[in-house]
């Protein structure tokens, strides 16, 4: 294994490591996920870990897909969690990996639940999600002294494909300066509308982020009123990020990249 100047942990047989692979760029990924693709066995890996991170496994890992795309079909949860367990108990050192961090809406609570209650070892690897390494490629950082001091992060996706009514929308549109929303492209519209009926300006600056972080990133920058018209007119498809707020504006002076 190439050399690392710091000791990392062994990946022992039996054990599952779950995983954030970053929003995409090979460099932000962390040096326990390298180490954990040097040694693993076998890799499960979802539809949003980037190509060229999966060419860093072992010639001798095993690769399993357990992606999810939202409108297609694809494997179920219960069935990821119980084929982690299964991997486990023959002796396998299983990489669960995942794209961003696998505790911010991937599902990595769940999956670990899963584990603890089989009675299988796990470790959790944090990763950098796409809603803060995704927005600093965009060149928009999450915080800025002179616009906001709080941040909300959401999921615009229940657990049966619909726009979650839990949220309290009231709150969210007076109490965020900025909000950065996963998963939220199909119900763009409603959450504008829900966000600007609870008293956000149709004039604020949103920006929609796809490819985060890789070469081929783009980013539409528009406003509350008329992002989901702007996302359906420049042909912009899931999966993608959504920032709502003032610090969008920064992009102008900030970006770097795309």
């Amino acid at each position: 294994m190439q050399s690392i100047p710091v000791e990392l942990p062994n990946f022992e047989p039996g054990w599952v490591w779950l995983s954030g692979a970053g929003p995409g760029d090979t460099g932000l990924l962390t040096l326990h996920a390298f180490n954990a693709l040097k040694q693993a066995d076998v890799v499960v890996y979802d539809a949003l870990v980037g190509k060229e991170i999966l060419k860093l496994v072992s010639s001798k890992c095993d690769m399993e897909y357990a992606g999810k795309r939202g409108g297609k079909p694809s494997i179920k949860q219960k069935d990821i969690s119980l084929r982690l367990v299964e991997l486990a108990q023959k002796g396998k050192r299983v990489l669960r990996l995942k794209g961003g961090d696998p505790f911010i809406f991937g599902r990595g609570g769940e999956e670990a639940l899963y584990l603890a209650k089989a009675g299988i070892p796990f470790r959790i690897i944090p990763g950098i999600s796409a809603g803060t390494g995704g927005l600093a490629y965009a060149g928009i950082p999450l915080t800025h002294r002179d616009f906001n001091s709080a941040v909300t992060f959401l999921t615009g996706h229940g657990m049966a494909g619909e726009l979650p009514e839990s949220h309290n929308w009231d709150a969210i549109a007076q109490g965020s300066p900025v909000i950065v929303m996963f998963m939220a492209t199909k119900y763009l519209d409603d959450i504008a509308i829900r966000l600007i009926r609870n008293g956000r300006s149709p004039e604020e600056p949103v920006a929609v982020i796809t490819k985060a972080s890789l070469p081929d990133q783009c980013v539409l920058e528009t406003k509350l009123g008329t992002c989901a018209k702007d996302v359906i007119k420049n042909g912009i498809n899931p999966p993608a990020m959504i920032v709502v707020g003032e610090v969008v504006s920064l992009r102008e002076f900030l970006k770097w990249a795309n």
